[in-house]
Formats: structure tokens, sequence, C-alpha cells
């Protein structure tokens, strides 16, 4: 992998993980922000690595549902809690405010409260439900393509609204220069992955599914919050995964 393309993949594994990888990283600008969301696919392929290799080495020691459990907490901590942080900020600015600002007045809000909560519950026990029904065939192709469907699933989110906040944030420098080069770019990579994993139709369908779940997620964020936020691309990448988990047996059954 050359210079320029090493630079944005690192960039990317910088921000989704909790592993650091070069402090000449930081400080990168919104075009290498850009650039580096066409590789959001690639750092949750090498996070299912990690993932497919736990459960591996988990089952050697411990029950199926211990590993089950275990392989969610390892994922929270290799990417820090970000996109359940996310999601609960979300659901509390969902439930609490009124109008746009409002709502987004209560995300910035680093307390959890108690709709953030319950549905960050529910969405670990939906995605602990999905593993746990996961077939012993296919069950490794379906963990290591998890963290890439929720991380392709906010590259298509980004691109489809403004960025909700008018004073900037977070997530505001990498979609200021997002184009649809990147979004193609992140959609070769998971869509080579889903082929190898799910075969021709079985791929193309997980695709159409979880891009329209996620464009929908941002029509709904646009409506509530004016556009999206770092919370609901959180919120984006968290619900995709548990559908992709729960609809796994559907999606493996297809030719």
């Amino acid at each position: 992998m050359s210079r320029s393309l090493l630079r944005p993949f690192a960039i990317a594994w910088q921000f989704l993980t909790a592993i650091p990888v070069s402090r000449s990283c930081h400080d990168p600008e919104p075009g290498e922000l850009a650039s580096s969301m066409g590789w959001y696919p690639l750092v949750g392929l090498i996070l299912g690595v990690i993932l497919v290799a736990g459960d591996f080495l988990l089952i050697q020691v411990f029950s199926d549902k211990a590993v089950n459990g275990l392989l969610i907490v390892l994922l929270v901590v290799l990417t820090r809690g970000l996109h359940q942080d996310g999601l609960a900020d979300a659901l509390d600015g969902l439930a609490g405010g009124r109008t746009p600002s409002d709502r987004l007045a209560i995300m910035r809000d680093g307390r959890i409260g108690a709709i953030g909560a319950t549905g960050l519950v529910l969405a670990l026990g939906l995605k602990y439900a999905g593993l746990v029904d996961l077939p012993d065939e296919g069950r490794s192709s379906m963990l290591l393509c998890l963290p890439a469907v929720g991380r392709w699933a906010m590259v298509v989110s980004a691109i489809s609204a403004p960025y909700a906040r008018s004073e900037g944030g977070l997530a505001q420098p990498f979609l200021s220069s997002l184009s649809a080069r990147h979004v193609l770019g992140a959609s070769l990579l998971l869509g080579l992955a889903l082929l190898w994993a799910l075969g021709p139709i079985g791929s193309l369908c997980c695709l159409v599914v979880l891009g329209i779940a996620a464009y929908a997620m941002t029509l709904f964020a646009r409506r509530l919050f004016g556009g999206i936020t770092g919370d609901t691309l959180g919120a984006v990448n968290e619900i995709a995964e548990v559908l992709f988990l729960l609809a796994a047996p559907l999606f493996l059954g297809l030719p």
C-alpha cells in the first residue's frame, strides 16, 4: 500500500479504534478525513479478523453463550465504545427535545439518560441474540463482515445529508470533503468481502437492504435533527450491525 493510501487508512484506523498507530496521523486535513472514510470497511474487516480469532480462542475455554457475550465486549473495547455512546446520545436527544436545536443540545450532554440507556441495552441484547442464532456454517464469515457492515453504513449515511450543527463538531470535517468516490471505494471493499461470504445474490441483497436502512435512518435524522452528527453516525453503525446479525440466517440461505 503506497504512502498516499496508507495515511488515510491510518487516520481511519486511529479514529475508529482504540489502538494507536502513528503520531503522524494527528491533525489531518478535511480532505484526508474524507478519504479515510473510504477505508472504513477495511478497518471493519480487520476488526472482524480479530473477532474470528477471538471466537476460535474463547470457545476453547468458555461456553457458547459466554463466548458470544465476550465477543461483544471485545468489539466495544477495541472501538472504545464510540458507536454505543453515539446511539445512547441520539436516543436521549430524540426522547428529550421538541425541536432540532433542543435535541442537539441534549446530545451534547455527556450524561446518559434513561431512554439512551434502555436503547443501548436493547441494542446489545439484540446483538447478543443475533450472535447466538448464527449458524455454525457461515459463522466466521459473518463475524468477519459484521464490523465492516456497520462502518460502511456510516459512510452511506454521511453522504446523504448535511451536518446538523451550524457551529461544527467532531464529524463535520469528515463530511465537508466527502464525495461519491469515497462512498464507491467503501462499497467496493465491503462488496468484495460480502461476495466471498454470501455469494453474489446474498451479497447484493445485503448491500441493498442495509443501504436502504442506512438511508432511511439518515432521512429520519435529517427531519428530527436537521442533519447528521457524529452521534447519529454511531447510531447508524450500531443499528446496521444489529440488522445484519438478525438477518444473517436469511442472507446465508440465499444462493
